[in-house]
C-alpha cells in the first residue's frame, strides 16, 4: 500500500493541474499524458493511476472552492484535507487564472447550430460515488471554505449563455419529436420562459409522442458534467408538483462540438443533494 501524499508532492501536481487549467480555459492545447509522465519523476514512485487518480481529487476540490474543473478528469471527492488547503492558497494568489476564469465564465454564448440529434449527445447522467450513503458522510463536514468570488454563480448568471441553451434544448425537442413523425407536436414546442416569462418554474413546454406535456428546466455550463448548478425554490417545487411531467435537462461542455447533456426526470430532490446557499431573512 502506497503512503499518503506529502505536502510537497500535493503542491506539486496542484500546480500542475492549474497550468493545465489555465491552458484550458484559454483554448489552448495540452497533453495530459505529457503532464503525467513529466510529472512523476517529481513524485515518490507514484503510478500514472495514482496521479491521474489525484487529479480527479483536485477536481472536486476545485468545484468546493467554486472553481470550474478540467473536463477530463472527473471529480473523485475522497481527497485529503492537505491538498484543500494548498489548493485554496494556490488559486487565491493565481491572478492569470482568476482572469482566465472570469473570462471563460463572463464570454458571451452564441446560438448552437442544430446538425445532430438526441442521441448523438445524450449521456448518461453522471455519479460521484457508486455508494451514495457513503458519499452523503464524507459530504457531511461541510469544508467548503467560501470564496469571495464564486465563478460557478457567476457563470450561472450568464444570461446568454443560459438563453443559448434553453434554445438549444428547444430546437432538439422539436427535432426529436419530428423525426418520430408528431410533427404537430413538434411545431407546439415552446420555449416559455421567453414567451411567458421565467416564473413558471420550467423553460421548455414540449412533449412525449403520446401528447402528454413534457417541462423542461435547462441549466447550461461551459464546464464538465459535474458542475454545481443553481435552482430557485419555484423550480424546486414545481419539480414536486408536476413531478411525473418534469425534466431537468443539464446541457454540458456547451462550447464544445457537439455538447452533452443529461437528462433527469421527477422531483430534484430525488435525483440531487440541494444544499441552502441563500436565506430570505425577516423580523420576527
Amino acid at each position: 500500500m502506497s503512503e499518503g501524499w506529502s505536502r510537497i508532492e500535493v503542491e506539486a501536481i496542484v500546480a500542475d493541474y492549474l497550468i493545465m487549467l489555465e491552458q484550458e480555459l484559454n483554448g489552448l492545447p495540452f497533453n495530459k499524458a505529457a503532464h503525467n509522465r513529466q510529472l512523476t519523476t517529481l513524485l515518490n514512485n507514484r503510478s500514472r493511476g495514482a496521479v491521474e487518480f489525484k487529479y480527479a481529487n483536485i477536481s472536486a476540490a476545485l468545484i468546493d472552492l467554486d472553481y470550474p474543473y478540467i473536463k477530463g478528469y472527473q471529480p473523485r471527492s475522497n481527497y485529503q484535507d492537505v491538498l484543500l488547503e494548498v489548493l485554496a492558497d494556490r488559486v487565491d494568489e493565481n491572478v492569470t487564472l482568476k482572469a482566465a476564469v472570469l473570462r471563460a465564465v463572463g464570454k458571451r454564448a452564441q446560438t448552437r447550430r442544430i446538425d445532430y440529434d438526441y442521441s448523438s449527445i445524450l449521456v448518461p447522467p453522471p455519479t460521484r460515488e457508486r455508494d451514495r450513503k457513503t458519499w452523503m458522510e464524507r459530504r457531511q463536514p461541510v469544508r467548503r471554505p467560501r470564496r469571495d468570488i464564486n465563478f460557478l454563480e457567476l457563470e450561472a448568471r450568464n444570461a446568454s449563455l443560459g438563453q443559448a441553451g434553453e434554445q438549444f434544448i428547444a430546437h432538439l425537442e422539436h427535432r426529436r419529436l419530428w423525426s418520430t413523425g408528431q410533427k404537430r407536436l413538434a411545431e407546439r414546442v415552446e420555449h416559455v420562459s421567453r414567451t411567458r416569462g421565467d416564473g413558471l418554474g420550467y423553460d421548455i413546454l414540449s412533449y412525449e409522442p403520446s401528447g402528454r406535456e413534457r417541462f423542461i428546466e435547462v441549466k447550461t455550463t461551459r464546464f464538465g458534467a459535474m458542475i454545481p448548478f443553481f435552482v430557485t425554490r419555484n423550480e424546486v417545487q414545481v419539480s414536486e408538483e408536476e413531478a411525473a411531467n418534469f425534466h431537468l435537462c443539464r446541457v454540458f461542455k456547451f462550447d464544445d462540438h457537439p455538447p452533452q447533456v443529461y437528462t433527469l426526470p421527477g422531483a430534484l430532490r430525488l435525483s440531487f443533494v440541494l444544499d441552502a446557499v441563500q436565506y430570505e431573512a425577516s423580523l420576527p
